[in-house]
């Protein structure tokens, strides 16, 4: 979500610091701010709006003699999202300027505090508390201040301070959200995200939940959650700044599209040896895997499709009980788990506060967590028991594709690999399983040989309000995840229901000229699927329908088709995304709307 960027050293700091905040352009921000000191005061310039307004105010200083600086993209929580509440802030007196991403839950007692102790405020934001508290908490130590106004805070932070008396130093300190720090032969660089780092150097410190660092003359001082310094390893990033460019696509979100053959097959390749399916980061025996009784697949968003998805494929290769569930309601349930429970969190950033909720939600109740995710230092994967890690690359487009199908890869593998240790399927049919997974890279290929089929269709989409996707077992995992896609980037309302369920109730909104998108690739339920198709025409629907080109001849009456390569049916809905972001991108396009950076959206939501 918001996003945080700091520079100390040798150069200008000005310029860093916009690129930086660039580069975090993609997780999502209604408005931007740097504060940088010189001349023994903090100067800030804030904006509402895009970071190119904040650059145009910026563009008769660059750039600039400072040489100290943080700056801030921020999703607004607490207030709109104008200037007079944009970050940094600063302190009464000027004497401190502070950027923040996460939410302070007791804001409003501390706020009330300070008023009565005759501190003022001019924003609504929680923010604002954190500024006003180091100048009453200040005792002449920068990093002792912070530490002491960071124990008074409930909530998630991750905090970058600057002090006016001390014009070399920055001092951060995070609890729940991440923040990454490296440095080169130029300066120090920090940021909540790696990406904005790749440009200056691969080799990062993450800092842990209240631990904190103090940036001084070039140097970096770390310190424990109790106050004592510490060292600490780097961990270098196989990633370049490269690999968040457009390299001549129009939008990320497309070039992302075309990279998902590469995803799919660098995230599964490795795990996959002569035959059988050995994880790197997940490596139980196989009496730990006769001990599981159940499975939870637990996420978020799109995330969480691939859970169903990957719900219907462990259940039929490894015979075990599993279910799906939204990490926002299953964090607040009272779920019975026990060591035998295995729960699998699932998170493109590995930041994601409700699955990250659910994750310390099972292990404090003794079930063994397994994570999903395409961030090596993120937080998720360090808490977890273990964790598989997707090959996706950096992901900047706000709605996942190439994630999303990265994910699908692993659950699919991890289907298998729990069936072939639990020995409760036939090794044929694994086998098959395993050739059909070595595939998909080359199927998605062919599927998006067939974009221009996608682009032609959205024309027909582009002035419609309301569609409805329906699908039934893997195809309803598939038709929940292309809803979602259409409804976050093109704004068009969407719903998702399992085809079974259409006439319980949602049939009642089917009228002449209502678009129904079906899916239906699954053999098993073709027929079904179809009765439900039927219906929904007998009211005046048209269907686009979503299938393999030997059902072509009994869907010949829709008005609108999109063809898959034939595939084992768990495996569809990977197939499936193709031609369905590849609709949604350009129905869009077509409506005039951000692409890549959704109204209203974040990358990685950080906060509930």
């Amino acid at each position: 979500m918001c996003g945080i960027v700091g520079y100390t050293g040798k150069n200008a700091a000005l310029p860093y610091l916009l690129e930086g905040l660039s580069r975090l352009e993609y997780r999502g921000y209604d408005s931007a701010g740097i504060a940088v000191i010189e001349n023994s005061r903090i100067d800030v310039t804030r904006t509402g709006g895009s970071l190119s307004l904040l650059e145009e105010k910026l563009a008769p200083f660059l750039p600039g003699t400072a040489k100290t600086g943080i700056g801030h993209t921020r999703w607004a929580t607490h207030g709109a999202p104008t200037e007079q509440n944009a970050h940094p802030h600063l302190s009464r007196s000027g004497l401190f300027a502070v950027v923040h991403n996460g939410i302070i839950e007791n804001y409003t007692e501390l706020k009330e505090q300070l008023v009565s102790d005759g501190f003022s405020f001019s924003s609504q934001t929680d923010t604002e508390v954190i500024a006003q508290l180091l100048e009453k908490n200040y005792d002449g130590s920068f990093h002792g201040t912070v530490r002491k106004t960071a124990a008074m805070l409930s909530g998630s932070f991750a905090l970058a301070v600057l002090c006016r008396n001390e014009p070399d130093s920055i001092v951060c300190i995070r609890k729940e959200s991440p923040l990454v720090l490296g440095k080169n032969e130029n300066g120090v660089f920090l940021a909540s995200d790696s990406s904005a780092l790749l440009r200056h150097t691969k080799d990062v410190f993450r800092l842990e939940n209240n631990e904190s660092v103090l940036i001084e003359n070039g140097e970096l001082h770390f310190f424990a959650p109790d106050g004592s310094e510490e060292e600490k390893k780097s961990i270098h990033l196989n990633r370049s700044a490269h690999d968040a460019e457009k390299n001549g696509y129009s939008h990320f979100m497309l070039k992302e599209i075309f990279e998902e053959p590469a995803a799919f097959r660098n995230t599964v390749a490795p795990f996959l040896k002569n035959g059988r399916i050995e994880f790197s980061g997940f490596s139980p025996t196989k009496e730990e895997v006769k001990k599981i009784s159940r499975v939870i697949i637990t996420a978020c968003g799109s995330a969480y499709h691939v859970g169903i998805a990957g719900k219907y494929a462990i259940e039929r290769l490894a015979k075990l009980p599993c279910e799906a569930e939204i990490a926002s309601e299953f964090r607040y349930r009272s779920p019975v788990l026990d060591e035998r429970t295995l729960v699998v969190v699932i998170s493109q950033s590995g930041e994601t506060a409700d699955s990250l909720a659910a994750l310390r939600m099972a292990k404090e109740k003794g079930a063994k967590v397994l994570s999903v995710v395409n961030v090596p230092e993120s937080t998720i994967a360090n808490e977890s028991d273990s964790v598989i890690y997707t090959a996706a690359g950096p992901e900047i487009a706000v709605a996942t594709t190439k994630a999303y199908c990265a994910q699908l890869g692993v659950v699919y593998l991890l289907a298998a690999f729990l069936a072939f240790e639990r020995e409760e399927n036939g090794k044929g049919e694994l086998q098959s399983f395993i050739r059909e997974i070595r595939q998909i890279p080359e199927k998605l290929s062919r599927a998006l040989d067939y974009a221009q089929e996608a682009q032609q269709t959205a024309k027909q989409l582009a002035s419609l309000e309301h569609i409805y996707y329906i699908g039934r077992q893997s195809d309803f995992a598939a038709a929940a995840e292309a809803s979602l896609k259409m409804k976050e980037i093109s704004y068009i309302h969407c719903e998702a229901y399992a085809a079974g369920e259409l006439k319980h109730g949602t049939i009642s909104l089917i009228e002449k000229g209502t678009l129904v998108v079906a899916h239906a690739c699954c053999d098993r339920m073709f027929e079904k699927t179809v009765s439900n198709i039927r219906e929904v025409k007998a009211r005046g629907a048209r269907v686009l329908a979503v299938t393999t080109k030997k059902h072509l001849k009994e869907l010949s009456d829709m008005e609108y088709v999109l063809t898959v390569p034939e595939t084992d049916e768990l495996l569809f809905p990977v197939l499936e995304a193709v031609p369905l972001q590849l609709l949604a991108f350009h129905t869009a396009l077509l409506r005039g709307c951000s692409v890549d950076k959704p109204r209203n959206l974040a990358k990685s939501v950080t906060v509930e």
